[in-house]
């Protein structure tokens, strides 16, 4: 079954917040900091500690979070993403495409390091979506995983 998340932009505060989050929360905490990824070598120094994509898994609940940041930079407003984790091709495909209509596209849908479909769009209501399909954890699991793997 698809799940949609929230995924949370922090600009510099990611580690910060999630680690208050888990405070507050509970749950396991996982960070991923840029300097261990392939986008290391695109990122300025100054990032390569910042996260690339961080979880805070609780039973059902799920949050990610990143310091990563769309090409419009950082604007409190647009800090916030709905992350789809969907289950197949086809699917990922159709609701990219869907909303996408008199939206705008962000990043297309594409094979990403971490061996997942990924695409990011903005609706045509102004709404940030994130799209990922991992394959191998489909077919491994039986369903979406939540987690980015490098």
């Amino acid at each position: 079954m698809s799940q949609i998340n929230p995924y949370l932009s922090f600009n510099g505060k990611c580690r910060e917040a999630m680690t208050f989050y888990q405070q507050c929360l509970g749950g396991e905490l996982t960070l991923q900091a840029i300097k261990d990824t392939p986008m290391e070598a695109q990122c300025p120094d100054g990032m390569k500690e910042q996260i690339m994509h961080s979880t805070l898994v609780k039973g059902d609940m799920l949050l990610m979070a990143s310091d990563m940041i769309g090409p419009e930079g950082f604007v409190k407003g647009n800090d916030i993403a709905l992350s789809v984790n969907c289950n197949s091709e086809d699917e990922i495909k159709t609701y990219f495409a869907k909303l996408s209509q008199d939206g705008k596209i962000i990043d297309p849908l594409k094979e990403q390091f971490w061996g997942a479909t990924f695409g990011v769009l903005t609706d045509k209501y102004g709404v940030r979506w994130m799209f990922n399909y991992d394959k191998m954890l489909v077919k491994q699991n039986g369903k979406s995983s939540h987690t980015l793997q490098a």
